[in-house]
């Protein structure tokens, strides 16, 4: 069946489903949930192989739903990553990297002057269109929120959860479909959990904030439930990028079997846990083999609203819908961006090593390491090589740790590189990168004197204007 045939069959099926889901008047699109976990590896889930098996909320998500073992971030960095969820473009298009320096994970501390520019457009306003309320809840400013940074007490979480219940609740009095994008940041260190779940796992701290995540994904669940909505919501959880294993194992997650973690283009840099649920529309306990992409998040969250995604700019998501109601698969390439560098390429089970890096030795000499225990020679380098001429190729489902590259005179190795070499050179040749946004830092642009300041105390004068180039160590 082509994609087209399929979205037209799609979007009948949803005005049919739609038909039975309010009382009078018009048709209702689904609501949209997505939940975006913040440096949480592919490892953490119970349904991933974690041993302690303490997400039992998560896993029977997994089992009421669709698991994608091989879903990815747009980038190895929370800020691209978030934003590209956001447009359904890889930050290479919207501008979201940095130039000055090659392959330079760039982010958004308050004194980088750009952002996502104002001429993209963003999945919250586009579904206004449709009738959606829209809310964020999480990822913020912590000073009036404070973390003890000796016991790892913080309440955040549990106030992230009531603002999504509340959210949820008023907009089933209201009839209205809405958009709820929680994107909880406990796992992100200094990681934290509530007085409850301290000391509960097994796994020290990080545990403790993943258990009191999944607890919360299970009352969020179980409120949709209660209230009739399971099978007019569709949810889908995920990570922005994999663990920070700089931080583990006391403040960073697990990327299972895969290389390295956060900052890097391996494995565990973007590979994320990933799972949609949907009684009734999605089958349960289903496993897809799609390659899955953040920003596929963007595009099908249009579909399921009955709108079409902007035609006037590229746009890099996929529609999973044929994928998630059908059982389709859609033969596409992840490509692998660092800043403003194509690091790698997969396709189906081969991927392309073009360029290789983890940090500087410098770095690496002062005990920053993005893979700790896990040196493969001439793989996690610590000097930029280029790989362009003869990239290292890997078959991810035999070597999901990226350590046996194939022979460069194997009949899998040329037939690997004939299938992923037209889709990079295409890729390459209509790609237009935006102006980048995260080459001037200036610290007068921060926020010195945020709303409600004035009750606390708190505000204060902006210092002289002072642009500079952002230094981007890694």
């Amino acid at each position: 069946m082509s994609l087209a045939v399929a979205a037209t069959g799609w979007r009948l099926l949803l005005l049919l489903c739609a038909a039975g889901l309010g009382a009078v008047g018009a048709p209702q699109p689904p609501n949209i949930l997505l939940l975006l976990m913040d440096d949480m590896g592919w490892g953490d889930l119970g349904v991933n192989g974690e041993p302690s098996r303490e997400t039992p909320n998560l896993d029977r998500m997994a089992a009421e739903g669709m698991l994608f073992p091989n879903f990815y971030a747009a980038s190895p960095l929370c800020s691209p990553s978030r934003a590209a969820l956001l447009t359904g473009r890889l930050p290479i298009r919207s501008g979201f990297y940095t130039s000055n320096a090659r392959a330079r994970n760039a982010y958004t501390p308050q004194e980088v002057v750009g952002g996502i520019p104002d001429s993209e457009r963003l999945l919250p306003a586009l579904l206004k269109k449709a009738g959606y309320a829209s809310k964020i809840v999480g990822k913020w400013y912590y000073e009036e929120f404070p973390i003890n940074l000796k016991t790892g007490e913080a309440n955040l979480t549990q106030l992230y959860l009531g603002e999504a219940l509340d959210f949820i609740r008023r907009q089933r009095s209201l009839r209205r479909p809405f958009f709820l994008y929680w994107a909880v940041d406990a796992t992100h260190a200094p990681v934290y959990a509530s007085r409850p779940f301290l000391g509960s796992s097994q796994r020290g701290r990080y545990g403790d904030a993943v258990r009191e995540i999944d607890d919360s994904v299970g009352r969020i669940l179980a409120l949709l439930r209660d209230l009739g909505l399971q099978d007019s919501t569709f949810v889908f959880f995920t990570s922005d990028n994999g663990a920070a294993l700089i931080s583990a194992p006391k403040q960073g997650g697990s990327n299972g079997p895969f290389l390295c973690g956060k900052e890097t283009t391996f494995e565990g840099g973007m590979r994320e846990p990933a799972i949609a649920w949907w009684p009734g529309h999605v089958p349960a306990g289903q496993v897809s083999r799609q390659l899955g992409s953040v920003m596929d998040l963007f595009t099908t969250s249009l579909a399921l609203a009955g709108l079409q995604p902007p035609s006037d700019r590229e746009i890099d998501g996929l529609n999973l819908l044929p994928v998630l109601l059908q059982g389709q698969l859609i033969n596409r390439p992840i490509f692998y961006y660092r800043g403003n560098t194509l690091m790698a390429a997969t396709a189906g089970q081969h991927k392309a090593h073009f360029w290789t890096w983890t940090n500087s030795w410098e770095e690496f000499q002062q005990g920053v390491d993005f893979c700790p225990g896990q040196n493969v020679s001439g793989v996690t380098t610590h000097t930029q090589e280029e790989h362009t001429a003869l990239p290292l190729i890997f078959h991810l489902g035999r070597d999901p740790g990226e350590r046996f590259p194939l022979s460069f005179a194997s009949a899998e190795y040329q037939e690997a590189l004939r299938r992923l070499g037209p889709a990079v050179q295409q890729h390459q040749a209509t790609l237009q990168p935006g102006q980048p946004q995260l080459n001037v830092c200036n610290v007068a642009v921060m926020n010195w004197a945020p709303p409600g300041c004035e009750k606390l105390g708190k505000c204060l004068p902006p210092p002289p204007s002072a642009p500079e180039k952002c230094s981007w160590p890694h």
